[in-house]
Formats: structure tokens, sequence, C-alpha cells
């Protein structure tokens, strides 16, 4: 059974936009309870591609002020996919 609500969203920053051409990886948000066998079943059939390679990692949120209060973003869970050579999923296609 595939759950749809592990992916959260995919991060679309400079560096995972280099990963991309130079290694073919792709970032993800994920949900922080889920494991990676469960990320790369849910990369797979969503985007209907084979996964080579996933690397996983809690990012700690950061610490911001706004004048004298002191609050912190949330934590979350990171995931870097490694496609198979010729593998693509695209995002934003024609932008």
């Amino acid at each position: 059974m595939i759950r749809y609500d592990i992916i959260k969203r995919p991060l679309i920053t400079e560096k995972a936009s280099i990963q991309k051409e130079v290694s073919n990886q792709l970032s993800f948000e994920v949900e922080r309870k889920s494991n990676r066998v469960e990320i790369k079943r849910s990369i797979e059939k969503i985007f209907n591609v084979k996964v080579i390679g996933l690397q996983t990692m809690q990012v700690k949120g950061k610490k911001k002020r706004r004048g004298r209060i002191i609050g912190r973003r949330r934590d979350w869970k990171k995931a870097i996919v490694t496609l198979a050579p010729g593998e693509r999923i695209d995002f934003f296609e024609g932008v």
C-alpha cells in the first residue's frame, strides 16, 4: 500500500537544482516519522521512476526573533533521492 502523504513537497533551491543537473538527485521534504523504505516506494510509485539511492536527514528548525520574543521554526526531515540514469522528474515544465 502506497501512502501519498509521506512526500510533502519538493525542495527547489539553488543547491538542489545543481544536484539535479550534475548527479540526477532531487530533494524532498518528507514526513518525519517515515523511514527510507517507505520514502523510496512512495517516490517510485508517485513519479514512476527508479530510485537507486536515498539519503535522509533531520533538519533542526532555526531560531527566529521578533523584537523581544524568540521563537523557533519547526523541525523537519529531508530526503535526497538519486534517480537511475535516464530517469527524470520535471516539476516546472515550460517555465
